[in-house]
């Protein structure tokens, strides 16, 4: 009897050792692929926001000053900052893999309404130091920092929180933390209800076999970025929100799919404003229909703010 327990031990042994391993390693690919900023490889279109890059950083240069503050892990973040004659600041939030030159177009729009503009790179991306991409989970925190940067320089700023893609879900989850009064409203561009959602919709396998996957990722996301891949759900924070959030998505968005921003809008318990932008496909609203996203956007700042 001994002698069986202790075989059966043995192959326990053996079996919980390959599970391991086998989760170990597919973990670690799929972390590569999907959150490694430094990985040459991408389970996406890391191409979405690249457009103009190098005119889009030569305009940024010409108009802004460096900033940057430590993050509440001791990160160097960097941010550009554009200072006009404004109460109005607004916080502008780039996607996934990607930097704050990358939504070249919004600054600009923003820039000419005569806000105040200070347009981060998130950790692990352009000049902000990380070795992961926190899909707008740590993020939120970093976020935070540069509230509490602006606030420090002027308690009377009025503070606007917009963001594109992984940059929606990142002010969607600032919206759902403790924030102080001068954070006015949040305007999220087509930002996803989870993580666990979003990477779903683009696993290539049926979806108990995602699950499997995404909890082997999950397990090593935690032991190398610190973080559950199931904690990132902007879908809970937006039903903590007490600040204005306006949605916006493509109607035509295969990326992150237009159906999610009907799903945020609905839990959502604050004052609450939709758009959706007809033909539009991921991250292109504002250049689709260029019109009616600005001038929403812009009725919407207008509402809760004084100038």
């Amino acid at each position: 009897m001994k002698k069986i327990i202790k075989i059966i031990s043995i192959i326990i042994l053996i079996l919980t050792i390959f599970i391991m391993g086998i989760t170990l390693y597919i973990g670690n690919y799929l972390y590569d692929y999907t959150l490694n900023p430094h990985s040459n490889h991408s389970l996406f279109d890391s191409e979405l926001y690249q457009k103009d890059t190098q005119d889009a950083q030569k305009w940024l240069e010409d108009k802004s000053v460096h900033l940057s503050i430590s993050s509440y892990d001791d990160l160097f973040l960097h941010a550009y900052y554009v200072e006009q004659d404004n109460p109005i600041y607004v916080i502008m939030v780039h996607g996934y893999r990607s930097d704050g030159a990358s939504i070249i177009s919004p600054i600009q729009h923003f820039y000419q309404e005569g806000y105040n503009l200070l347009i981060p790179d998130l950790r692990g991306h352009g000049q902000s130091e990380g070795d992961y991409i926190g899909m707008g989970w740590d993020d939120r925190l970093d976020i935070m920092g540069w509230i509490d940067y602006i606030l420090s320089k002027n308690q009377q700023a009025q503070i606007i929180l917009y963001g594109v893609s992984m940059g929606g879900a990142t002010v969607m989850n600032v919206a759902g933390e403790n924030l102080p009064t001068q954070v006015k409203a949040v305007i999220e561009d087509c930002g996803y209800t989870s993580v666990w959602d979003v990477f779903q919709t683009h696993f290539p396998m049926s979806k108990w076999q995602s699950e499997i996957a995404l909890n082997m990722a999950s397990i090593v996301t935690k032991i190398r970025a610190g973080y559950n891949l199931k904690d990132v759900q902007p879908i809970q924070q937006v039903q903590k929100s007490h600040v204005p959030i306006l949605f916006i998505h493509g109607s035509d968005d295969d990326f992150v799919p237009c159906e999610m921003v009907n799903e945020l809008y609905d839990q959502a318990n604050c004052p609450k404003e939709k758009l959706i932008i007809q033909g539009a496909s991921h991250a292109c609203s504002c250049s689709v229909d260029p019109q009616t996203y600005y001038q929403k956007i812009f009725q919407f700042i207008q509402r809760y703010t004084k100038r």
